[in-house]
């Protein structure tokens, strides 16, 4: 176990990326708590609106859901130490636009990671900090027809509007990534996990991501080329052929 926690102490950070109403925020925030770590939420919008010189208000306007200033702090959030940033030089301005809420949210993903042992959820840091190999990055999913009960129940709302709810803030998330980095968040490139809550229980998912923290910790050291699917394996002993398809008999 010991050696377990001393490869999980290389990386230093997890990006959580999630689709809505998939458990994905409750994931991560129960990772974050598993291995004493701090969480990036909200709080990355805080702090870029601390870094701007404007409100809270207008940099979560340029935020990832696009819908004004939402608390959405957990309460449980409050049991973690708050993020330790450095400090970042990023000109003050009256107004903020989507380039310098960008640069800003940028700087604030990797003064987080270079602060080490964070859980980032969204913001598009799988993009941001997708080169570094001591990071692990994780999207979490689910099927609309389970993510509608999840958030009837959470947020207290009817059938009909946890669908648009979910739909809306799925639309966003894509806009934001598409729009700002080109990218779509269902690429499977993008992460090391991707996971389905439809059957498997949130603490069960937490332990994968555990897993798949510590197995990727141990690759640190070694060389690109000697990642990949292929290692370790010999060659096949003849040419593996492709399926084909039967010829109609009718």
């Amino acid at each position: 176990m010991s050696e377990d926690h001393d490869a999980i102490s290389q990386m230093r950070a997890i990006t959580v990326s999630r689709e809505y109403g998939s458990g994905g925020g409750e994931i991560a925030w129960r990772l974050a708590r598993r291995l004493g770590w701090r969480l990036v939420d909200h709080e990355a919008v805080v702090e870029v609106a601390k870094q701007l010189g404007v409100s809270e208000e207008e940099a979560a306007a340029h935020d990832e859901n696009v819908e004004g200033l939402i608390s959405r702090i957990l309460t449980s959030m409050q049991t973690i130490e708050p993020i330790g940033y450095v400090n970042v030089a990023v000109p003050a301005a009256v107004t903020v636009n989507a380039r310098d809420y960008r640069g800003a949210l940028e700087k604030v993903v990797m003064s987080a990671v270079t602060a080490g042992h964070v859980v980032i959820v969204g913001r598009g840091a799988q993009v941001i900090i997708a080169q570094r190999r001591d990071v692990l990055h994780v999207r979490v999913v689910a099927s609309l027809e389970q993510r509608i009960p999840y958030v009837m129940r959470r947020e207290g709302v009817d059938q009909e509007t946890a669908r648009r709810r979910i739909q809306a803030k799925d639309r966003n998330r894509e806009r934001y990534l598409q729009s700002e980095y080109r990218r779509q968040p269902e690429d499977p490139h993008l992460y090391d996990l991707v996971l389905n809550t439809n059957i498997i229980d949130l603490d069960s998912i937490v332990d994968m991501i555990c897993l798949g923290l510590e197995r990727k910790a141990r690759q640190l050291t070694t060389p690109d080329e000697e990642l990949g699917p292929g290692t370790g394996l010999t060659r096949y002993l003849t040419q593996p052929g492709d399926f084909q398809i039967p010829e109609s008999t009718t």
